[in-house]
C-alpha cells in the first residue's frame, strides 16, 4: 500500500511538471483586446498585433477591437478603397466580384465557415487564414485594410437582406444589392483617406 501511494504521488508530481510545461509552450495570445479573435480551423487566439505594421490605431480598429462591429461597413469611402484592396489581396482566389473562383464565393448568404457571418469571424479569417490554399492575410493587409476588405465584401453581397447580419436595422432598411459598374470618387469623403499608390 505505501509503494502504490508513493508511486502515485510521483505520478501527481510528474503531471504537474508536465502540465506546467506544456502551459509555457503555448504561443502567447498577445495583447488582450475586449474582443477575442479565434483562428477559423484550430480556435486558437489570435495575436493582433502580429503582421503588417500599422492600422491599429485608427478609431474604426480600437472601436472593432472592443466591439467587434465594423464601422465601415456603409462608408463610401472606406468602399473605395476595399474595392481596390480586394481585388490586388482577395479576387484572384474568390474572383473579381467575389463570385468564387479557386477559393468559395463571398458574395451570397453561403459561408464555408459560419462564423464568418459575422465580422468578427470574417476578421479572423482574413487575419490568421483558413484551410486549403486561404492563407494569412495579417502580413499584406493591417487590420484598418482588412475592415475596409470586409466592407467591401459586405457590399458585394447580392443575398436576402435578413441574412446580412452584419448591418443593422437602419442599414438593412437601406440595403440595395451591389450593381456592377458602381464606382465611388477619389475625393469621396468619409473616414477612409485614399490608399497611397
Amino acid at each position: 500500500m505505501r509503494d502504490s501511494n508513493g508511486i502515485l504521488a510521483i505520478c501527481l508530481s510528474l503531471a504537474a511538471v508536465l502540465g506546467g510545461v506544456a502551459a509555457l509552450a503555448q504561443p502567447a495570445a498577445g495583447p488582450q483586446t475586449g474582443f477575442v479573435f479565434r483562428n477559423t480551423v484550430t480556435g486558437e487566439q489570435l495575436n493582433v498585433a502580429e503582421g503588417k505594421e500599422g492600422g491599429r490605431d485608427t478609431p474604426a480598429v480600437k472601436d472593432f477591437f472592443q466591439t467587434g462591429k465594423n464601422a465601415y461597413i456603409d462608408d463610401k469611402s472606406c468602399l473605395r478603397n476595399g474595392e481596390s484592396l480586394f481585388a490586388t489581396s482577395c479576387s484572384g482566389c474568390h474572383g473579381h466580384l467575389a463570385e468564387g473562383k479557386l477559393g468559395p464565393g463571398l458574395n451570397d448568404n453561403y459561408w464555408t465557415y459560419p462564423a464568418n457571418t459575422e465580422d468578427t469571424g470574417l476578421f479572423a479569417t482574413i487575419f490568421g487564414g483558413a484551410n486549403g490554399m486561404m492563407g494569412p492575410h495579417n502580413e499584406n493587409l493591417t487590420p484598418d485594410e482588412m475592415l475596409q476588405v470586409i466592407a467591401w465584401i459586405r457590399h458585394l453581397y447580392t443575398g436576402p437582406v435578413q441574412d446580412a447580419v452584419w448591418l443593422n436595422d437602419a442599414q438593412k432598411k437601406n440595403y440595395t444589392p451591389y450593381k456592377q459598374g458602381e464606382t465611388f470618387p477619389k475625393d469621396v469623403k468619409g473616414q477612409c483617406p485614399p490608399l497611397a499608390e
